[in-house]
């Protein structure tokens, strides 16, 4: 007996010994890749000779265009209001409109076809949309100047749209009219697509816009449109700026819930109405929400911000083949993060009852996905009836539902011309590729081609970005002329 419990000690002495040498070697495994993650090295080359513009001009250009209330037709806005805006766009850039050929789409979205030497080669494709959310309704005094002011002060342009997405419209046709100024001649066709719905969905303008494209055979070499930005201060752990670049857009689901049961006098009600009951079924999906996983785009943004960050950071992400699971579980923690790595659930609308003393009849619930490429509307639908587990709720998707779009690949022309123009424009930035959390008008052109980006070419802090469809929303003056200067980078690299 005595020599048995010997030789037990004496294996596990053994097998501890290996397993302690064992972890030894994999921890300096993981320092060494930790230490030795590196970026890629990528040379742009010298930046292209751009034309002169006037800079002025194009601050007082996007100034006129925010005074302009351009609202989403169903959230506001007025017809007349898109209308006087492309009245402006023909007044400020009268070159464009002389030698460009322009379609109305829509209504009141429209269509630029710059001509290029070869007819038959892919096409450039720029994309902004014209509408903008309102204010909203008690905010209007908070705003430092008017909304729809369009106030050039203390180094910025003030109001709706001076980021999302005005800006990017106005310095397009900038660019373009410097270039037509300056003589170039582009080798492929060239197309400014601006719709007017993006906020509400974007079906009437992008989307009718890129069906059209499509009924002419328009080929696209790329397409870019808004999405991400030039940000500071907003990815946990890097101090440079990055522009991050979004390869893909998550998808978006509301899904309504609703619950019919018998009303009746509030002096007798049953153990579980219907407000009870619906809410019930909230919380569990807010509880029990759709598995998280880092793949995709936004697997590729850390991978590419991996050697920007701090030793303890780089540890962990250059070593996702053991501590995935840890590193999942870090980014869930906090929404912006979280946002990147699940299909997120968020509660929007809560509707029943009429009278203080009288049951419910029935109970309305709304809840906004947004869906994490990979996961599908099937997908999310099946998880809601999982997780509500009761027969008596109704689910339906309601009509703003949309798949996940394709992730565009990180290499070939488009995305060479796109991150050399924002190289140059933004020599102090590291470029990333990103998925974006929001919704774009860009999934309405992967028909015309897989490589779509999406990029507004603006600096972002953390205070910026609140003000997107918030109060104070604004873009510096220097910005105004550096989104022209890239878009004519992008122009002329694409197009010599």
């Amino acid at each position: 007996m005595v020599r048995c419990g010997g030789v037990v000690r004496r294996t596990v002495k053994k097998i501890l010994k290996w397993a302690g040498l064992a972890l030894a070697v994999l921890s300096a495994v993981c320092v060494v890749r930790a230490a030795t993650v590196s970026a890629p090295r990528v040379e742009v080359g010298a930046a292209p000779e751009l034309p002169a513009f006037d800079a002025d001009g194009v601050v007082r250009a996007l100034s006129a265009a925010i005074a302009v209330p351009t609202i989403s037709l169903p959230t506001g806005g007025t017809a007349e209001a898109f209308e006087q805006l492309h009245g402006l766009l023909r007044e400020r850039f009268p070159g464009v409109h002389a030698r460009l050929e322009r379609t109305a789409i829509g209504g009141h979205a429209a269509v630029y076809r710059w001509a290029g030497r070869d007819a038959a080669a892919p096409a450039v494709i720029l994309t902004a949309h014209l509408d903008v959310v309102p204010v909203e309704p008690g905010t209007e005094a908070q705003w430092t100047n008017p909304a729809f002011s369009g106030a050039v002060a203390d180094g910025f342009v003030w109001g709706r749209g001076a980021l999302d997405d005005k800006l990017s419209a106005v310095a397009m046709l900038a660019a373009v009219e410097s270039l037509l100024a300056s003589g170039h001649a582009p080798a492929c066709d060239v197309w400014l697509a601006f719709g007017h719905d993006e906020e509400v969905g974007g079906r009437e303008g992008a989307g009718a816009i890129a069906a059209w494209l499509k009924e002419r055979g328009v080929r696209g070499q790329f397409v870019l449109d808004e999405g991400s930005a030039v940000v500071e201060g907003i990815v946990p752990g890097v101090s440079v700026p990055v522009a991050l670049v979004g390869i893909s857009e998550k998808g978006l689901a509301s899904f309504e819930l609703t619950l019919q049961v018998e009303g009746g006098h509030s002096s007798m009600p049953p153990p579980h109405g219907a407000i009870g009951r619906l809410a019930a079924a909230v919380v569990r999906l807010e509880a029990s929400q759709m598995p998280a996983e880092l793949r995709g785009a936004a697997a590729a943004m850390l991978e590419r911000l991996t050697p920007e960050m701090g030793f303890g950071a780089r540890l962990a992400l250059a070593n996702r083949w053991i501590l995935d699971p840890l590193v999942v579980r870090g980014l869930t923690r906090h929404p912006a993060s979280n946002a990147m790595v699940r299909t997120t659930t968020a509660p929007t609308i809560f509707a029943a009852g009429s009278a203080d003393n009288v049951l419910a009849a029935q109970a309305r619930a709304v809840v906004n996905f947004r869906v994490l490429p990979g996961d599908t509307l099937a997908d999310v639908e099946a998880h809601i009836r999982r997780v509500v587990d009761d027969a008596d709720i109704a689910v339906k998707c309601l009509e703003r539902c949309w798949e996940p779009s394709p992730t565009s690949p990180v290499s070939g022309p488009g995305w060479e011309h796109v991150t050399s123009a924002i190289a140059w424009t933004w020599p102090e930035a590291v470029v990333s590729p990103s998925l974006v959390v929001a919704a774009t008008d860009a999934r309405h052109y992967t028909g015309l081609t897989e490589h779509v980006y999406r990029f507004a070419p603006l600096r972002l802090d953390d205070t910026d970005r609140k003000r997107l469809h918030g109060t104070d929303e604004r873009v510096a003056v220097e910005d105004v002329g550096r989104a022209v200067r890239f878009y004519q980078a992008l122009l002329v690299a694409a197009t010599r």
